[in-house]
């Protein structure tokens, strides 16, 4: 019986008032007040402490204090991880509100936490159940398959980021609204895909999708534009030409280059090149000058008789090739005939030429 009295004057003395928010939700980013307050007696003669513990949702790690009041002081420096983010709310916590306060809340902050308030002899604890969530973001939207006019398709929908569970739905756009997805549609909510069967061109225009869960929402936007089917076969003929008709002009291309290579190759061989094997032409002075010396040396053979026949050649003329000739090669040719000098006044010894006809028999 008096054991039974002492358990009550332990239980009388201390107490914290019960939470009506046991779990709560948050998104990251934002900030949370967890309730922890109570109430002393009389009876209650020691220190007060008030102890803040994580425990975290993986059993394997141990529970870790993150705040502590005791002595009249605040102990905050046990965390690293909530370093500079969390504080008592009530800056004397010793009035009967122990409610921590976290800022800027992390997706680790996940956790069950207890305020566990102690002054001899009464000693009470609270748990408090709190889920860190992460908004839906940088969601993307995509069409996945043919957009031509009879295929199926698919708009496809996803989050970067997003705690579960998250939740899709579309919706098409009109310049004064939204209108009702095609018939031929059907969406499935958990994975974000909206399948079109049988795709028209009445399927076409902008979609859009919006992505939830408990703490938040995000949209991505797509234009859908259904086509008539592309003549595959033109496009290959087409492309088959254009590509011949590139290997023709490179072609020509390649030998106009060779021929024009050759060409100024030959012209610079012609140029540069001297034939040993051709004797280089006469000229007219040499040509004089031999047919002068061997009338001078006919004229000191010759008879005064036979010198009749002969004229004096003017030097003033230039023999031309035809001198070379013989007069079987050159019918037009005649002989020409030389006047007889006076052998006398030179003290020559008179000679008899024979004279040659034009059949070549002698006179």
């Amino acid at each position: 019986m008096e054991v039974q009295t002492a358990l009550n004057c332990v239980t009388d003395s201390l107490k914290i008032t019960p939470t009506d928010q046991p779990m709560i939700e948050k998104a990251q980013g934002e900030k949370v007040t967890l309730p922890c307050m109570f109430t002393l007696s009389q009876e209650d003669e020691g220190p007060l402490d008030i102890e803040w513990v994580l425990i975290p949702i993986d059993n394997q790690k141990n529970e870790q204090t993150i705040i502590m009041y005791t002595v009249d002081r605040v102990y905050s420096n046990y965390y690293e991880g909530m370093h500079g983010r969390m504080q008592f709310s009530n800056p004397d916590p010793k009035s009967g509100d122990a409610s921590l306060e976290i800022l800027n809340l992390k997706s680790t902050d996940t956790g069950t936490y207890q305020c566990k308030v102690k002054k001899a002899p009464g000693v009470q604890s609270q748990k408090i159940q709190l889920t860190v969530l992460v908004k839906p973001a940088r969601t993307k939207c995509y069409v996945e398959g043919s957009q031509e006019i009879g295929s199926d398709l698919t708009l496809k929908c996803a989050a970067q980021e997003g705690s579960p569970l998250l939740s899709y739905s579309w919706r098409k756009l009109t310049g004064t609204g939204t209108e009702q997805l095609p018939a031929t549609s059907l969406l499935n909510k958990n994975t974000g895909e909206l399948s079109v069967k049988n795709a028209s061109q009445d399927n076409s225009g902008t979609y859009s999708c919006i992505v939830s869960n408990r703490v938040g929402t995000d949209e991505c936007f797509l234009v859908l534009n259904v086509t008539p089917p592309v003549n595959v076969g033109g496009i290959i003929a087409g492309a088959i030409i254009g590509t011949l008709l590139g290997l023709c002009l490179l072609a020509f291309l390649i030998s106009y280059a060779c021929k024009k290579h050759r060409e100024k190759k030959y012209e610079k061989e012609v140029h540069h090149d001297i034939r040993e094997d051709v004797p280089p032409p006469k000229s007219r002075t040499s040509t004089a000058r031999s047919y002068v010396g061997s009338n001078r040396s006919s004229l000191g053979s010759m008879s005064p008789s036979n010198m009749d026949g002969y004229t004096k050649t003017p030097y003033s003329q230039v023999p031309s090739e035809d001198f070379e000739r013989t007069p079987e090669q050159n019918p037009n040719f005649a002989s020409p005939k030389v006047a007889a000098p006076n052998l006398s006044r030179m003290g020559a010894v008179p000679v008899m030429i024979p004279a040659q006809s034009k059949d070549g028999s002698i006179v």
